[in-house]
């Protein structure tokens, strides 16, 4: 079955801007300071016109809201507030973190309440940036991002993915609704002792790694460790999936300006990873196995592999040791050019109804600038921009080989957006087909489908906004 969009499609495609493939730009320099790259320029919220002083905003409360609970960026952050509060003694941080999962649940009531957070982490992408900023609940940061010089701190490909434009119907461009802390990539863990008595060694193609988790397998070795309890770790094993077969694909379709996923490399994907599951590739009941669960099984030794995200590195390389490493998805050709999923960590963002408005701003500069890079790294935790400390990293450490992965996704333009950006119920709608898949459940052709119509759908509601709003 196919489903035809391609009239809908075409309106969001001139939405977002080429230049937002995320690539070899993302260690250099970005926009003119001020603008926003939509022509707003100087749109934000208006309040400040020179960089604020928290020193005189009198005795202050900043509420923040952060899912950044993991060992690394739960300790880098708890030390910058510290280190705030003590350059700002009459301000208090009152901090609430959540798992991902939770704050995705719990966020949109907290910031439509009576008593809304200051400075809270959204995700980027149409079901909850957008979301929020249609609803109301974001003030746009732009005069901020002059004031501060984030337009030339961070490459206008991160900071495009926390723009929305006025109107609320397009990601990817408008006003500035967020700055990213760390960089992040989907990246493949393996134990070395484990690779090392199954007689392999760290992958240089991702033929040879496929075929090393057979032979893992048949030495009663788990090849890759799973959990998918959460729903949300396999749209980023899938999503390493999908980006080998197609990243620049996938990397439009996620920006509005592709060709949709009733296609080859969805289906192709999804059976890579059904296979997998009924190979003994991955745990046995994966989606009854938490996340978290899983990274500790994985830690202990049990699974050689651990395809996720940068943001465990701190919590895994505790207890593993010299015994961890890590490296981006390997590519095709050895020495090719790699690829995978990511780009950076969620957005910090202030509320449009915040009663500090000018501390949050400082506050959100305080935690992303170049003496924050060098924390984070401190903490084994990757910064969106890297500093000095990122240099005195040893090539040969698992931090180091973080950082370097880095560096080469950057300078392949290797990088690919999350899936789930890609409309308001993606998420949903993604997370729930893939636990299908990987079950047995749903088919690789049903999962196409699946996903395909709700982006049709949305592209179709698109469309009809922007006819709506070119009537009036």
């Amino acid at each position: 079955m196919e489903l035809v969009c391609t009239g809908a499609r075409r309106s969001r495609r001139r939405a977002v801007p080429a230049a937002l493939a995320v690539g070899v730009v993302l260690l250099a320099a970005g926009c003119v300071p001020g603008t926003d790259g939509s022509g707003a320029a100087g749109a934000g919220t208006g309040a400040a016109t020179a960089i604020p002083d928290p020193a005189k905003a009198g005795k202050t409360t900043l509420t923040v809201w952060d899912q950044e609970i993991r060992g690394g960026t739960n300790g880098e952050l708890q030390q910058l507030n510290r280190e705030f509060e003590k350059k700002y003694p009459n301000v208090r941080i009152k901090r609430t973190a959540r798992s991902f999962t939770d704050l995705k649940t719990t966020l949109k009531l907290a910031v439509s309440g009576n008593n809304p957070p200051d400075v809270i982490q959204a995700n980027q992408g149409y079901p909850d940036m957008v979301a929020f900023v249609r609803a109301g609940p974001l003030a746009p940061l732009d005069n901020y991002a002059g004031i501060y010089d984030w337009n030339t701190r961070y490459p206008g490909t991160l900071l495009g993915l926390n723009r929305v434009s006025a109107d609320g119907n397009d990601f990817g461009r408008g006003r500035l609704y967020g700055i990213s802390q760390t960089g992040e990539y989907i990246g493949l863990y393996y134990n070395k002792d484990l690779l090392k008595r199954a007689g392999l060694r760290p992958p240089r193609t991702w033929g040879e790694f496929t075929d090393g988790l057979a032979r893992l397998e048949d030495r009663g070795e788990l090849p890759t460790q799973f959990g998918n309890l959460d729903k949300y770790p396999a749209i980023h094993t899938f999503g390493a999936l999908h980006d080998q077969l197609g990243a620049a694909a996938a990397r439009d379709t996620v920006l509005g300006r592709g060709d949709g996923f009733d296609n080859a490399a969805t289906k192709d994907a999804a059976a890579t990873l059904a296979d997998w599951a009924k190979r003994g590739y991955l745990p046995g009941g994966a989606n009854g196995l938490g996340y978290d669960d899983a990274a500790k099984k994985f830690a202990s030794g049990d699974g050689a592999y651990l395809l996720t995200g940068t943001w465990q590195l701190a919590d895994l390389k505790k207890p593993m040791g010299d015994k961890l490493g890590i490296m981006p998805p390997p590519p095709a050709k050895a020495g090719g050019d790699p690829v995978t999923t990511g780009g950076q960590g969620l957005a910090w963002s202030i509320t449009s109804r915040s009663r500090n408005p000018q501390v949050a701003a400082a506050y959100l500069d305080f935690i992303t600038n170049a003496h924050a890079a060098d924390v984070m790294t401190r903490h084994g935790v990757l910064p969106a921009v890297p500093a000095k400390a990122a240099a005195q990293v040893g090539p040969d450490s698992v931090d180091g080989q973080m950082i370097a992965g880095w560096r080469r996704l950057s300078a392949a333009d290797g990088l690919v957006p999350y899936l789930d950006y890609a409309t308001p119920t993606f998420y949903d709608t993604l997370s729930a087909a893939l636990q299908g898949v990987i079950s047995g459940k749903t088919s690789p052709d049903a999962f196409a489908v699946t996903m395909e119509r709700d982006y049709c759908t949305s592209m179709r509601k698109q469309h009809e906004r922007h006819t709506s709003a070119g009537t009036r």
